[in-house]
């Protein structure tokens, strides 16, 4: 493959020059299990359309793969809202990766052909942009608690400020505040 050469990732069929109308008619009758390939490639020849039963075979194999990811990806997404549903403190953007990250892991399993066939160039960004996610999520989560300790730590002080007059309560507030400030920078952790 030359320089300049770009190699095609997406598989044609001559299925896929069907009119939209002729090939909703076959997904219709490829639904149907009593149909053979054989009678699906009869059909398609007395409307007009010489394919053979192979490429009707390979273009269902494809058919069914895709429904049957986006079927995988509508589960996923409902489990994760009923997760979210029952446990409201669930960070959605960890629960959005977690998804992604499935999905890609699962999709990599299975890719052995993509890969082989991926030019370096392209693995390398996706790795970096990976990379690039886990940083920021851990930069974003230092943020957070430098951000939290801040607040609470002004937060003491006014208040310790105002109840000067009364040093018993200062006690009691100092121990309510580092047990506020243990769970919250620990919450924020996990």
């Amino acid at each position: 493959m030359s320089k300049g050469e770009r190699r095609r990732t997406r598989t044609r069929s001559t299925i896929d020059g069907l009119p939209d109308d002729v090939r909703g008619q076959l997904d219709l009758k490829l639904a149907d299990t009593a149909n053979t390939y054989e009678e699906l490639a009869a059909w398609l020849k007395e409307e007009g359309y010489a394919i053979s039963k192979s490429a009707i075979g390979r273009y269902a194999i494809r058919s069914n793969r895709a429904a049957q990811r986006v079927a995988e990806t509508i589960q996923r997404t409902q489990a994760i809202a009923q997760a979210v549903e029952q446990h409201p403190e669930l960070d959605y953007t960890k629960a959005a990766s977690m998804v992604l990250m499935d999905g890609l892991m699962q999709r990599v399993s299975t890719a052995e052909d993509d890969f082989a066939e991926m030019p370096l160039d392209k693995a390398g960004r996706l790795i970096a942009s990976l990379s690039r996610n886990a940083t920021y999520e851990k930069r974003v989560r230092a943020e957070l608690k430098r951000k939290a300790e801040l607040a609470f730590d002004q937060m003491e002080s006014e208040l310790m400020a105002a109840i000067k007059q009364h040093p018993e309560l200062a006690g009691e507030l100092h121990d309510v505040l580092a047990r506020a400030r243990e769970k919250v920078l620990d919450d924020g952790e996990n």
